[in-house]
């Protein structure tokens, strides 16, 4: 069984369903309302718990309701919260979402007790990480957290699945303790200051990942690292919510590596899983356990290890 530590955030998410965004100064009536756990963190701990890893989370609730259900949520889905701090005078992190038709989505975070996690608390739990087969890492922590645990990663040989979301300003330092790169187009442009696809994606390989896997959405994912660049395309599903979809994919990304799977099966694997958690209503709520994804992919034509560009829904450029 693959172990995984996920280092990031633990979030109520509050859900809004709207036709469209209000205006400023304007007030709409929205439609249905709902509650569900949330924050990348906590998010990619349980999808990689329902894709059959043993998980440990590392982070931090609020001293309050939110925090109670957000710890006994993830211990239910079978992920170890004993280094999942309860903060004292703080409160839990929430974010404030508003699905539009079609399943697009806007969020606000209010950070929290995610705010208060720091490097010490990375390294009062290394043990836990050098032991793991796969780190996973986000943005909803301040800098210097994300940055302690990569590089405790890095030195003990796990190795990481970074998704640099949401974007803030990083020493260009960090890219050399990455392993895989999960950003989006947008934090892509962002982080290199290229609009092009390729050459951006090219640029952040030379800062110090091995792989860059770029999620474009309804347009798939572009693949780049020294050895081989692809495009695979999106899956085609009917989306009602597409939050949680990047979590479920980094989710579903760094189990299949850990198993040992090539980059090209892995990331089909992960794109499988992204198309799946659009497909239903908030974010843990929607993240697929193993045996969905499984039979989802029987669906499609099984890559061609001999020659993938052979292959429907792999293009290698």
């Amino acid at each position: 069984m693959v172990k995984a530590v996920v280092v990031g955030s633990v979030n109520m998410d509050l859900v809004v369903e709207t036709e469209r965004l209000p205006r400023p100064g304007e007030t709409l009536s929205g439609g249905r309302f709902s509650t569900a756990g949330g924050g990348k963190g906590a998010n990619q701990a349980v999808g990689t718990a329902r894709l059959g890893a043993f998980v440990s989370m590392m982070g931090a609730v609020g001293d309050d309701s939110f925090g109670t259900l957000m710890r006994r949520g993830l211990e239910k889905e079978g992920v170890d919260c004993s280094r999942v701090a309860v903060r004292k005078m703080e409160t839990t992190g929430v974010a404030v979402i508003t699905v539009l038709p079609g399943g697009e989505n806007t969020i606000i975070v209010a950070p929290g007790a995610n705010g208060t996690v720091t490097p010490d608390d990375v390294k009062n739990g290394a043990e836990v990480l050098e032991s793991a087969d796969i780190l996973l890492v986000q943005l909803e922590l301040p800098v210097e957290t994300v940055f302690e645990a990569l590089k405790r990663g890095k030195n003990s040989g796990t190795m990481s699945v970074f998704d640099p979301a949401p974007y803030k300003d990083l020493p260009g330092e960090i890219w050399r303790y990455v392993d895989i790169a999960v950003p989006n187009r947008l934090e892509l442009e962002a982080f290199t200051g290229l609009g092009d696809l390729e050459a951006g994606a090219r640029k952040l390989l030379s800062m110090g990942p091995q792989a860059v896997v770029t999620t474009l959405g309804t347009e798939g994912a572009y693949v780049l690292s020294e050895e081989t660049s692809f495009k695979i395309p999106s899956f085609k599903v009917k989306s009602v919510d597409s939050t949680g979809a990047g979590d479920a994919f980094s989710a579903a990304l760094a189990v299949s590596l850990a198993e040992g799977f090539p980059l090209v099966e892995a990331v089909r694997f992960a794109s499988a899983a992204g198309a799946l958690a659009s497909t239903v209503m908030g974010a843990q709520p929607s993240l697929p356990r193993r045996e969905q994804v499984e039979s989802f992919l029987e669906r499609f034509p099984a890559l061609d290890k001999g020659d993938k560009r052979t292959v429907r829904g792999v293009e290698e450029r």
